[in-house]
């Protein structure tokens, strides 16, 4: 049977997950903010349309947006993880296996039906994604990873396919790679992109065509096998199961600069409870703890600084890594210092199948046991009740110093509290 490789990617997602908790923001002009309200990262084509520019500073363009009559999001990446993991899941019921690319998009392997014509299941898809999430998705079909890139690239700004776009079954493939520039090139950076401009490389087929050896000296191996993508032979897999992360890492800018070090232990304790979560979720247990801050690289008197500690017996129970976070955090700070970023990083990372003990640590299966069973209660709580549901008291209860997020929309999709209640 003959198969393809699907790219399918969640259009405008941010906006789209807002908008799909919020029936009164739908087919309006709508913009996503950045970490403590900073810059536009996301809008709705709606917003596209009134020409609003991506990564604009939102105190620069406030006036324009109130004039134009804009909606303004603060990020809601609660929301936005939860409402990717429904997708990725509904991907996965529907197809034969799928590699989650990032937070909206995701390749997948379909058996084509007898007569090759992929175009009913598409749109079927789509309109699951519709009714059950409320997303709407463009589907780029190719032989290979990176031509099904291109495909989705072509059924995304393409009105007249409707989000659905096969780069196998059309009679003029040629034509179409040759409207897209080298710049849209799935594993074109800036600097691969200049050269290619300067030898005049401008498109996708001008790409494919060129003579291997000249694309081998300035890309080697990479540019070859992007090449033969590009001709429709798989060189890269598919990945249906995610390698293990090397590092975890929690960090955030502080809503407001950060002076004492009562209110920094709170933000680093806090952090090390977001981590130390992920670890348990991602079931492994890390090696080493790191602890970094620093102050406004624009300002006078910059000041950055880390710490880490090995640990002598990997784990991931919040109650071992916070006193090993807060003795580097109490390390590292120094007082009359306006820090404006804070976070720790989990290294040396290992599988929690197994754990290496120490011959100089004191061990008790039975105590390690009920430390598992609380972590794992802890975590089924805040799961069901929403982040933070039962937390430490070392990590504060107003937490002043955390990311402005004035316009955050509810979570709708996490808190059980926030659920939408429709009186009929």
């Amino acid at each position: 049977m003959v198969q393809a490789i699907a790219l399918i990617d969640g259009n405008n997602f941010y906006a789209a997950c807002e908008q799909s908790i919020d029936p009164s923001v739908a087919k309006r002009p709508l913009v996503i903010l950045s970490n403590n309200d900073g810059c536009i990262i996301a809008r709705s084509p709606e917003a596209r349309e009134l020409g609003i520019p991506m990564g604009q500073p939102y105190f620069r363009i406030r006036n324009k947006l109130e004039r134009l009559g804009v909606i303004v999001r603060s990020s809601n990446y609660a929301l936005y993880g939860d409402m990717s993991q429904r997708l990725m899941n509904l991907l996965d019921e529907n197809c034969e296996g799928i590699e989650i690319y990032s937070i909206d998009e995701a390749f997948a392997r379909i058996n084509r039906p007898s007569n090759g014509d992929l175009h009913p299941w598409a749109r079927r898809l789509r309109a699951l994604s519709n009714q059950s999430l409320g997303l709407p998705i463009s589907i780029g079909f190719g032989a290979s990873k990176g031509q099904a890139k291109l495909a989705n690239h072509l059924a995304k700004t393409r009105a007249f396919h409707a989000g659905i776009f096969d780069l196998i079954n059309i009679q003029d493939q040629d034509s179409y790679l040759e409207s897209i520039p080298i710049e849209n090139v799935w594993g074109i950076g800036q600097k691969s992109a200049h050269w290619c401009r300067l030898k005049g490389i401008n498109t996708a087929k001008q790409l494919r065509d060129i003579p291997s050896n000249q694309l081998k000296a300035q890309l080697g191996i990479v540019g070859i096998r992007l090449q033969q993508e590009l001709l429709g032979q798989a060189c890269l897999p598919l990945a249906t199961t995610p390698s293990p992360k090397q590092t975890t890492c929690v960090s955030r800018s502080f809503g407001h600069s950060v002076t004492s070090l009562e209110e920094l232990i709170e933000a680093i304790a806090t952090y090390v409870v977001h981590a130390s979560e992920k670890l348990r979720r991602q079931r492994q247990l890390t090696q080493s703890i790191s602890v970094f801050i620093r102050t406004n690289p624009f300002a006078p008197s910059f000041y950055s600084q880390e710490a880490t500690t090995r640990l002598g017996v990997p784990t991931n129970d919040t109650t071992v890594l916070l006193p090993t976070a807060l003795a580097l955090t109490r390390k590292i700070f120094s007082a009359h210092k306006q820090f404006t970023k804070a976070g720790v990083i989990m290294r040396h990372l290992q599988s929690a199948d197994y754990q290496q003990q120490s011959l100089l640590a004191t061990y008790s299966q039975e105590g390690q046991y009920r430390r598992d069973q609380l972590m794992r209660t802890i975590d089924q709580i805040n799961a069901s009740y929403g982040k933070g549901t039962i937390s430490w008291a070392c990590c504060g209860l107003k937490q002043h110093w955390n990311m402005r997020r004035e316009k955050i929309s509810c979570a709708a999709t996490t808190r059980i509290m926030e659920i939408p209640i429709v009186k009929a």
